[in-house]
Formats: structure tokens, sequence, C-alpha cells
């Protein structure tokens, strides 16, 4: 664990919350004790986004005990004495303006447990938020100067994503321990887990018959010779993905706002307006997207700037995206990440809705 900053002892490092359970989150001076100089705890940064929130109630949503890497793509990572709690996101404030709205972490060391029977406190007095140690610099400006810096080649910023790996540990998708720990917490319930199970059990197979046909038609080839002129169709063939040009005029732009009602267009809609990467102008069409298609949702806001979490740069997108209230990755179609818990927004391109009046 990290030492903290201040020489004062730290709080409880763990409280072996399960979904459901009330807590309170310490003061803004009660977590300055727990971190590091780089206003971190074990690597996780506390950032000024969630000062906000200091001194307020809120119910356990799910256990961060895996997360996903979104660097390296390596698939899941573990985590140790960490939750979700509610829908809490950070708002990008201290951090140039991001849009991401990424689901704030917590160390259970920031928290204290409430009895089940409680309810949700009103907000905080700004006193619990704002003070910080008589001897040190306020609790804001300490988070601020840790969350961005200046370098020779521009402007760092260093949030939670940027920082992931380094407070994570790679966690094996064939471990069982994960799943039964997620049932056991409250993070999936029984239909979750028989449909991200039944997803995730149909694509191995689907991969091991590919391999297998990949080796018989290897096999196929050398011992009959294949005549001349007649065209390819092995497996390199028969995957081959879609063209990249679309199928027809691309829909001219929405200029949607928060709170328009959308409608998803159908997953073949979409994939026609994909390259062989399954991506429109850079932005990628995940498979955690296609359960939404048919489904109608409200615009929560357009996004034009994000953090890249592999540099902690700022990036503007050359043309603008939007994200949908409450449609987030689930992590039931993605088997290297199962029911990865830190449900990230779903980037949106307008030419993939339709609008409602």
């Amino acid at each position: 664990m990290s030492t903290p900053a201040d020489g004062r002892g730290a709080a409880p490092a763990t409280l072996d919350l399960r979904s459901g359970d009330i807590v309170e989150v310490r003061s803004a001076r009660e977590i300055l004790a727990t971190l590091d100089d780089r206003a971190a705890l074990d690597t996780l940064p506390f950032m000024p986004e969630m000062l906000r929130f200091s001194g307020q109630r809120f119910r356990v949503s799910r256990r961060a005990d895996k997360t996903c890497d979104t660097i390296h793509q390596t698939g899941g990572r573990r985590m140790k004495a960490t939750v979700h709690l509610d829908d809490l996101r950070c708002d990008g404030e201290a951090h140039g303006g991001c849009q991401a709205g990424c689901l704030l972490f917590w160390k259970e060391a920031w928290l204290r447990r409430i009895p089940s029977d409680a309810t949700a406190a009103a907000p905080a007095p700004p006193s619990a938020v704002t003070t910080g140690d008589a001897r040190e610099p306020s609790a804001r400006a300490r988070l601020d100067a840790a969350a961005r810096g200046v370098e020779e080649d521009g402007e760092r910023f260093f949030c939670q994503a940027t920082e992931l790996l380094g407070a994570s540990a790679p966690l094996p998708w064939w471990d069982p321990r994960q799943y039964l720990r997620d049932l056991f917490t409250g993070n999936v319930s029984a239909g979750q887990f028989v449909r991200g199970a039944s997803y995730a059990g149909w694509g191995i197979l689907r991969r091991h018959a590919d391999r297998l046909y990949s080796a018989a038609y290897v096999v196929y080839t050398r011992l009959r010779r294949r005549p001349a002129g007649r065209p390819d169709d092995g497996p390199a063939a028969r995957a081959a993905p879609p063209a990249a040009a679309p199928a027809g005029a691309t829909p001219a732009p929405l200029d949607l706002r928060p709170g328009e009602r959308v409608k998803v267009r159908p997953r073949a809609e979409i994939q026609a307006t994909l390259d062989r990467n399954s991506r429109n102008r850079g932005l990628y069409y995940d498979r955690e997207m296609w359960r939404y298609s048919g489904g109608t949702y409200r615009v929560l806001r357009r996004v034009e700037r994000i953090i890249d979490e592999r540099t902690g740069r700022m990036v503007k997108f050359r043309t603008a995206c939007v994200v949908l209230d409450g449609v987030v990755c689930s992590g039931e179609r993605s088997p290297r990440r199962l029911f990865c818990p830190r449900g990230i927004f779903s980037f949106w391109r307008e030419s993939w809705l339709h609008r409602i009046d």
C-alpha cells in the first residue's frame, strides 16, 4: 500500500463491500492521509472531480475486483479493495473538459460502511469538501497539481484511466474464481451470468471450429492440386470482412443535442458504413454495441474531445459523436474481459442513429 504523504494514520484498507452496501465518502482530510506524493493510493489517483462527493452517502453498484485494459487491449486486469458507487462519473472539470464520462473507482480506504437500514444523506457542507491540513496546500490545489503537467511537447493529464495499468495486475480470462466472485458479490445476476457464459462458450467453440477448418483446408490443398484460374475459397476468403464502401448514401448529419430521442439502426445498416477494421472514420463499432440495435434511447451529450489513455494528451474528434443515456459496455460479449464492471460509454456516429420526433 502507498505510504500517506503526510504521515498520518490511513483509514482501514478493506471493507469487503458488496453490491448494494451503503457507504459514506470520507472527508477530504481523511482521504488525503491515504495518498502518496502523486495523490494516489496503490497507484490509483484520487482525482479533483471526486472531492465534491466527500461526506455524502451512496450505494455500491459493483465491486471493481477486475477491470479491462483499454490501453494495450490485453484483456482483464485484477484490482484490490476497490468499488464503483452508483453511477458516479468523472465530469472532466479538472482534466481539460474531457467528455469520456468514465466511471469512478473508489478505494475502500476512502469510504466508511454505513448500516444497511440507513438512507442517502444530504450533500456534505462545503467545509467537508474543501478543508485540508493547515500545514499544506488545500486538498483541491494538491489534487489539481497531480492531475496535469506541462512537458516539452505539451500538456499531459493524469487520471484513473491513464494510470489504470499501474493500479492493476494481469487477470487471465480462464481463471474461474473471478466469475464465481462476480456472482457472490452481486456484480452480475444469474441471468447475466448465463447470457455471458453462453456467448463466451459459443465464441470459443467457433474459434476452435475455424482452426480445425483451416488445418483441414491446408491438408486438402496439399493433397489435391487446385485447378488453374479457380478463385481461392479457403478460410481467408470465407472470413474476409465486408467491403469498406457503404451500401448507399451516408445519412445527413443529425446535429443531435442532449435530451433528443434516437433509435439505433439495425446492425446490418451500421456494418455497411464500416471499413475492414469495423471502424467508421476511426471510430470502432464494438461487439458490445450490437445488442442496442433497434432500441430507443436519449442523447446524453455530444463528445468532441477526450483524453488519450495511452499518452495522457487531449485529442479532439474531427467529427463529433454522441453518447446515449444508459448505453454502456456490459462486458457480456467480450470473453477476454467477461463481466468487466467498468461501464464504459459507447460512442455513436450520428449515421448509426435515427432521430425520433
